[in-house]
């Protein structure tokens, strides 16, 4: 008997450091996890900050380049309001050209008028000279008076000979110095007219460059947006799966704290007093099964990652028999928590979680008693 009493101890002594094991090595796990995922989220919430910072740049030379637009737009202006005035300039000129133009017509054709009236003379003067002129006044006149006057009628008519000569040569030259000033004017006009559109040209090539920068920039700007975008849901779900990891460590802390076999509990299958005096509670008799996180989904009904954590003691019951997340004593198996349900399991029924397929197999299936503990 008091043998007995020794291994019972030893066995309950066995199964505390088992369970203060597990517990550690949860709490361990998840200890760590929690690091990971502040870490995680840390770095995260820098992307965010970089990319808050690189959205910050851009806006401020996409700010810059409009300015320089806007810049441009009202040089482009001015130089259209430049052009309009250099245009008019242009037409005034080339009305003064052409109305230059028109009087050297008029020269031209005064000129020629003349030409005719010197020649007709000068055929005249070849048939008579100067002489036979005079003698033919002299004898045609009717008195000495009459030849005077016609004497000073082919004088008079011989110094309009000169000024006509005079008039063509001054005509002449006025041509081709108004052919010299319209050339002119017609030097200035296509230098202003060069230099207008070399202006406008630079003007238009700033403003393609500064509209390519700024779609460049919008670009850049709608990336940093969607990498934000991104970042911000990366680091929500980080924050989930903190939240998540902190209530699995609340959790286990819970199971850690629940009441465990005492030395001077012995529950041993051979007595039904001893495992009364062991534990207390609701006492029944359940047919059990094992599973493992292998052929099951990982997260249970009560939130526990048994895929992270496949060597807890974790059960699945009914809850209309054992309410789930209470603690229960099982027969062979040891103090777990209700934290699991199934398809199958139903009424006085359990399924004990296992780390492995072979051990679910190994466990098959067997009647125990459990304890639904105070």
């Amino acid at each position: 008997m008091q043998t007995t009493k020794k291994r019972i101890i030893l066995v309950l002594l066995t199964i505390m450091l088992s369970v203060t094991g597990s517990m550690v090595t949860y709490a361990q796990t998840s200890s760590e996890d929690l690091h990971n995922a502040k870490q995680q989220l840390e770095q995260k919430q820098k992307i965010v900050e970089q990319k808050a910072q690189e959205k910050q740049t851009v806006n401020q030379e996409i700010d810059k380049i409009k300015q320089e637009l806007n810049s441009l737009y009202s040089e482009i202006t001015k130089n259209k309001e430049i052009m309009a005035n250099t245009q008019q300039k242009i037409d005034e000129t080339n009305q003064l050209i052409e109305k230059k133009k028109q009087e050297i017509v008029a020269l031209e054709d005064k000129i020629l008028a003349r030409t005719g009236i010197m020649k007709q003379r000068a055929v005249a003067l070849q048939q008579n000279d100067s002489i036979d002129v005079m003698i033919n006044l002299f004898f045609e006149s009717d008195s000495i008076s009459d030849f005077i006057q016609r004497a000073s009628a082919v004088s008079t008519l011989m110094d309009a000979d000169k000024d006509i000569l005079g008039s063509q040569k001054e005509d002449l030259q006025l041509i081709e110095n108004d052919k010299k000033e319209i050339d002119r004017q017609e030097q200035i006009l296509l230098a202003d007219q060069e230099n207008l559109s070399k202006q406008q040209n630079n003007l238009d090539q700033n403003m393609q460059k500064r509209q390519q920068a700024l779609t460049i920039m919008q670009q850049k700007y709608n990336q940093i947006l969607q990498q934000m975008t991104q970042a911000e849901q990366e680091k929500a779900g980080i924050e989930s799966q903190l939240k998540e990891i902190q209530a699995q460590i609340k959790n286990e802390q819970e199971a850690a704290k629940a009441p465990a076999p005492t030395t001077k509990a012995k529950p041993a299958p051979s007595s039904e007093k001893e495992t009364n005096a062991a534990v207390s509670g609701k006492e029944m008799y359940v047919t059990a099964t094992a599973y493992s996180p292998e052929e099951s989904y990982h997260i249970t009904a009560a939130g526990y990652n048994i895929r992270k954590h496949p060597n807890m003691k974790l059960i699945a019951v009914d809850p209309r028999v054992i309410p789930l997340g209470s603690k229960v004593w099982v027969e062979g198996y040891g103090i777990a928590v209700a934290g699991d349900t199934g398809g199958a399991i139903k009424g006085h029924k359990i399924d004990v979680l296992v780390p492995t397929t072979s051990k679910a197999l190994q466990w098959g299936r067997k009647t125990v008693k459990i304890i639904v503990l105070d």
